[in-house]
């Protein structure tokens, strides 16, 4: 049977907290150190941008097809998807290797290494930190109940069984924090921010980014929307509506 702990108000004060705004604090600094590490002589390509354009206008259609009628949703669906000359469309042979781009171009390179550095060094100090000082507490409690599957997640570094579930130790609420402070940074440095690790990670198993890949998913994506005009819907739940209110 699960144990119930009571959790002394200095851990709070002095583990919980200053964990919580020291890692606020380093993800702001890091958003600088990121920002004064790029590149400022470095200007987007004109096609990457207009490529990613065509990909967003291509996304709004479809999540906005029913709004329209199928005569327009074909215009449309044509003038994106056409085999000869469609916005989607992108010929064989003219893919381009990620890989061979950013060998090609020394300052992609760079960049690519600085986000890299600002994202390892941080995260590594922080973490000796954390293991240093605050290794084995017990943070805090959730204030629901959870399954045993979340055990390894918000108990790592205290091999106790018979502590419930809920209770979360010092070391995973450095790492709830780390991959949880997203929406918060969004709020603080905007959307545009360089603090997103979850992002950076999945950015590190690649050397690039291929625009041409999503032209051509996006493309099959549209090819397979069912057009359901809304209008009609939305007439007869007026009609509903108004029938209703008389009776």
């Amino acid at each position: 049977m699960a144990e119930d702990l009571v959790l002394d108000t200095a851990i709070r004060d002095w583990v919980l907290i200053p964990l919580s705004v020291v890692m606020v604090l380093i993800g702001i600094l890091r958003y600088f150190v990121s920002k004064l590490m790029r590149s400022s002589s470095q200007v987007p390509d004109a096609k990457i941008v207009k490529e990613g354009q065509v990909i967003v206008r291509a996304r709004n259609l479809r999540a906005n097809a029913n709004f329209i009628p199928s005569k327009s949703f074909r215009a449309r669906k044509l003038y994106y998807g056409n085999e000869e000359n469609g916005l989607l469309h992108v010929p064989k042979g003219q893919g381009q290797n990620p890989q061979a781009q950013m060998f090609s171009d020394p300052n992609m390179a760079m960049d690519m290494m600085k986000k890299n550095l600002s994202m390892i060094i941080p995260q590594t100090l922080t973490f000796a930190w954390v293991n240093f000082f605050f290794s084995g507490f017990v943070a805090a409690k959730i204030p629901f109940p959870l399954t045993q599957r979340f055990r390894s997640m918000l108990q790592n570094g205290i091999d106790l069984s018979t502590v419930d579930v809920s209770y979360v130790s010092s070391r995973s609420w450095y790492f709830l924090n780390l991959f949880g402070l997203r929406g918060l940074f969004s709020l603080i440095l905007g959307e545009e921010n360089a603090t997103d690790d979850t992002q950076r990670m999945m950015q590190m198993s690649g050397f690039g980014f291929d625009p041409t890949k999503n032209l051509g998913a996006e493309k099959e994506s549209l090819d397979i929307v069912q057009h359901d005009w809304a209008l009609p819907k939305f007439e007869q739940r007026a009609e509903a509506t108004l029938k209703k209110l008389i009776i």
